[in-house]
């Protein structure tokens, strides 16, 4: 697994207004000790209202069965277990925008190159 595929994973229950069950996931990073950074899917357009969301509309390349929200906001770091099956890659212009988002959530400030 690399950065930009999705796979179909399954999110445990929470208590809270997280991501839960089994939906397509966004691969970010794949880390040491088998943990996955993902970026969960949502096919609840509603969820456009909030802001760090991003519509994804589904495509040969990405596998998606239906147009899907990014949720940008719910980054989270999963055991490689919760992994299914690989669906699709995310196309690359859509990656840059989620990587722009991902460092205005974390607030990290780029320098530019001098």
């Amino acid at each position: 697994m690399k950065k930009g595929e999705i796979w179909l994973i399954e999110i445990p229950p929470v208590n809270g207004r997280e991501q839960r069950g089994t939906r397509p996931a966004l691969i970010l990073s794949v880390l040491e000790a088998n943990i996955v950074i993902i970026l969960p899917f949502t096919s609840n357009l509603q969820a456009l209202r909030f802001p760090h969301t991003i519509e994804i509309k589904l495509s040969n390349k990405n596998g998606l069965n239906s147009n899907s929200i990014a949720l940008v906001f719910q980054i989270r770091a999963i055991d490689k277990k919760r992994l299914k099956n690989k669906i699709g890659t995310l196309e690359t212009k859509i990656i840059q925008r989620i990587n722009t988002m991902i460092i205005d959530i974390l607030n990290l400030k780029i320098k530019p190159k001098q």
